[in-house]
């Protein structure tokens, strides 16, 4: 009766050791799938989210300043950096060529080609530019009377057009838009305000 009561022990035994190794097992698996749904949402939410680079107008270097209220009329030469961020993306931003136009009331005063090119990932990247602007094509304005009054206003605008690749596998489209206003002080033939939206 004994070696029976024994046997009958070590088989209850051994089913509670069998049993506590498989609850050990599914607590084990439990917590990998919660790490790796924790894992996964919290990519989706910031590495792999992929946010629209800006694409601005930096510091601007007034070269001269030429205008005639009677005219009327302005010549201006300056230069610029053209910036593109990507701070916000963890993938490069591969862009096309693309165009700054440079406007005063709708009317093309100035336009600057943009190479195509790449901006690393979590950076930003700077390219000098020269402008020339010229009023000529500018008809049936106010802009002697703008002039006059001592502040000249222009647009900047442009699109690029690219796509982010994230981690090497997922490519997604995104389109940059520049729409900055530009304020020169005629007087003082300097730069009054750079503001980009």
């Amino acid at each position: 009766m004994a070696w029976k009561t024994n046997d009958a022990e070590s088989l209850r035994s051994s089913d509670e050791q069998k049993r506590q190794k498989k609850i050990k097992l599914a607590i084990y698996i439990t917590i990998f799938v919660v790490f790796q749904i924790i894992v996964i949402t919290t990519m989706s939410l910031t590495v792999m989210k992929v946010k629209t680079p800006r694409f601005r107008l930096g510091n601007i270097n007034v070269q001269s300043f030429e205008s005639v209220l009677s005219t009327p009329s302005f010549d201006t030469k300056f230069t610029t950096q053209i910036k593109i961020k990507n701070s916000a993306n963890w993938g490069s931003y591969k862009f096309n060529a693309a165009n700054v136009t440079f406007q005063y009331q709708g009317t093309t005063v100035a336009e600057i080609n943009i190479a195509k090119g790449k901006a690393g990932w979590l950076s930003t990247i700077k390219r000098n530019a020269e402008v020339t602007l010229s009023s000529t094509a500018i008809t049936n304005s106010n802009l002697g009377t703008e002039l006059s009054s001592g502040v000249l206003t222009l647009n900047s605008v442009g699109r690029l057009n690219g796509k982010v690749a994230i981690m090497f596998i997922m490519k997604k489209k995104k389109a940059a838009n520049m729409n900055c206003t530009i304020a020169f002080d005629v007087a003082a033939k300097t730069l009054k305000s750079l503001q980009c939206k």
